[in-house]
């Protein structure tokens, strides 16, 4: 998601024009205060039934897989190390995959799904150490699918599910779309959770709760954060899945995965929290932990990862 709000950034840094003014003329100008940053503890390995996690996957919107690749993206990949990578926004045609991805030997099951009509633009990818029984791409409306949004695999135990929620863009242009999404694309899911349980990640362009993004007061109109939206990801919620992170950290705050890159909003962390992995209820036995690796470069969102027994 891409945002360069003025009125995220004037509630972010405080006071008005006017009002700094007059504080000036009777005393000095108050030093800014230091950000609140988010610490990502360390990694819990074990669920709450016993069992130790056997599946790790990441999930990273990586704005441009081309700029993200030379920024040296994959070298974090291969740290983390993940049984699965899921990409969200590539903005990458097939044809124009960089062979520094493409090569991996790492991950040689790799799944890529692009928007048909505009290049560039959207995009989602899978990387899968071991062969997924069954990999399909979009819900299947065509309406949706032209775009790229979705690749889903199968597994012994779950589906997996990777996505890149349409944004309801600058001026809500889209927000229409976006509710019809948000119907289909549940519709989809709740069709899965009845053959096999799922997990679901990759940027669901919603922050669901105002502890989810910095400054909910200046962004009710905003994408991202619009009563419909919000109403969309609960709904989602209602329908059997559930947010792994706020599972297992309800009350934790200034835990983001999106800022935007104007007014230094990620140094402030002035942020989002845009990235989820939702699971169906009967996986979360097995949620040993959802992470936010926030000190990860690269994009503006920074890549999440979940630790699961499965």
């Amino acid at each position: 998601m891409k945002r360069g709000k003025k009125a995220e950034e004037a509630s972010a840094d405080g006071e008005n024009d006017a009002g700094s003014a007059a504080a000036k003329k009777t005393k000095k100008a108050k030093e800014p205060e230091a950000p609140v940053l988010y610490e990502d503890p360390p990694d819990k390995m074990t669920s709450k039934d016993g069992r130790d996690a056997n599946m790790k996957i990441t999930s990273w919107n990586v704005d441009g897989l081309r700029a993200w690749v030379k920024k040296k993206g994959l070298d974090w990949v291969r740290e983390e190390d993940p049984d699965v990578l899921c990409l969200q926004e590539t903005k990458c045609a097939d044809k124009d995959l960089p062979a520094d991805i493409t090569s991996m030997p790492e991950y040689p099951h790799k799944y890529w799904a692009a928007s048909d009509d505009k290049g560039g633009y959207s995009g989602v990818a899978m990387l899968c150490k071991t062969e997924p029984l069954k990999v399909t791409y979009g819900i299947g409306k065509e309406e949706h699918d032209k775009e790229g949004r979705v690749i889903t695999a199968e597994f012994p135990n779950f589906y997996l599910v990777t996505t890149y929620v349409p944004n309801a863009s600058r001026g809500l242009v889209r927000l229409d779309y976006r509710k019809t999404w948000d119907e289909d694309f549940r519709a989809y899911l709740t069709e899965l959770d009845i053959q096999k349980p799922l997990v679901l990640c990759g940027d669901l362009n919603v922050a669901h709760q105002e502890i989810d993004l910095k400054n909910p007061k200046g962004n009710k109109k905003s994408a991202g954060f619009t009563p419909e939206e919000r109403e969309g990801f609960s709904q989602l919620l209602l329908a059997g899945f559930s947010d792994s992170f706020r599972e297992l950290y309800p009350e934790q705050t200034n835990a983001y995965t999106f800022w935007t890159y104007m007014m230094n909003s990620r140094a402030k962390n002035v942020g989002w929290r845009l990235d989820y992995f939702l699971l169906s209820s009967s996986l979360l036995p097995g949620l040993c932990d959802s992470k936010i690796r926030n000190k990860a470069m690269g994009s503006d969102h920074c890549p999440i990862t979940l630790h699961l027994a499965v």
